[in-house]
């Protein structure tokens, strides 16, 4: 049975499902949201005989963790705790046990995992994608991570014939932060950057944005003509305005891309890489629970069906590195 921890809002959940009951997969759905105030979670340790690793709602679902072979671990949602605990320190106790007890749970699980918590968790930091990229042989812009003012003002100085960018680690919908070009209104704020890091880049100028969605072992590889857009610095800031069409990634790119996948444990990312005027393809960044719904659309590429295919096979097609 395939688990999919994630949410019904969530379009790329729904569209992996439906696929996955047109393939004759069953799969079922596991929104954290409900715990724990309409959701329950049970393990039984006993020295005796196995224990029972179960989940029970209140509309009556009934599911046996045993019996999961695959899980797809979807940008899950926050738990969402009672309105009865009101103390602030209560409330974060609580939601800290809910966390650690799942985080447990996750490790019981025998399965194959698109992809494993603790693996997502780490290949979503920044600094280390980075650094696996580099060490993967692929081609990163000059970065600068820093709080220190003074170092910060150094590192743009010394990029001023290219520019220089500036981006947050995360972003979320209540508090979105685009990657943005460092003007001269910026570098008069540089003493800001002591309150925290700020991640700073050489500009890599662009003939196209290239989106490389990887399902198991397939790259699926769209370019994203962000130069004629509105926002040509960040291509999600006009996502809709941009034409999106399929490209054949070089070799040497795909096997840099494939080793990044294989050290970080990853069977899922969706890489944000950038070709420049000259040709040159520069890697910026991976998002291990990425979208593709928009360059699946647009590029006709059959992503979709080639996450269902890999849940549907539990990995059985590809390394079994989870």
């Amino acid at each position: 049975m395939i688990l999919v921890v994630s949410s019904d809002t969530d379009p790329h959940a729904t569209a992996v499902r439906a696929e996955l009951a047109r393939m004759g997969a069953e799969s079922k759905l596991l929104d954290l949201r409900a715990f724990p105030t309409r959701l329950g979670m049970s393990l039984h340790y006993a020295t005796d005989r196995a224990g029972t690793r179960r989940v029970r709602c209140r509309d009556g679902c009934d599911l046996d963790l045993r019996e999961v072979r695959t899980v797809w671990w979807r940008r899950p949602q926050p738990f969402q705790l009672g309105q009865e605990l009101v103390r602030p320190s209560y409330r974060a106790f609580a939601y800290n046990e809910c966390h650690e007890a799942w985080s447990g749970v996750w490790q019981t699980l025998d399965a194959f995992w698109v992809n494993h918590p603790l693996s997502d968790e780490a290949a979503a930091r920044k600094a280390f994608q980075l650094d696996v990229a580099r060490a993967s042989e692929l081609s990163i812009p000059e970065t600068l991570i820093t709080n220190d003012p003074d170092e910060a003002r150094r590192f743009v100085a010394g990029h001023r014939d290219k520019g220089v960018i500036y981006k947050a680690f995360s972003a979320t919908e209540q508090e979105w932060r685009e990657t943005r070009l460092l003007g001269d209104a910026e570098a008069v704020m540089m003493e800001q950057v002591r309150h925290a890091p700020v991640i700073f880049q050489e500009y890599v100028p662009a003939g196209v944005d290239l989106r490389v969605t990887i399902v198991g072992d397939a790259m699926f590889a769209a370019a994203i003509h962000s130069q004629e857009t509105s926002y040509r610095v960040d291509f999600r800031i006009d996502m809709n305005a941009a034409r999106v069409e399929p490209f054949e990634l070089p070799g040497d790119v795909r096997a840099g891309l494939s080793r990044l996948m294989r050290r970080l444990d990853l069977q899922f990312g969706a890489a944000d890489l950038r070709q420049t005027p000259d040709g040159e393809i520069v890697f910026l960044e991976i998002n291990p629970a990425g979208q593709w719904l928009f360059i699946e659309d647009r590029a006709h590429l059959p992503i979709t069906t080639a996450m269902g295919g890999l849940l549907a096979s539990g990995g059985a097609r590809h390394s079994g590195r989870n």
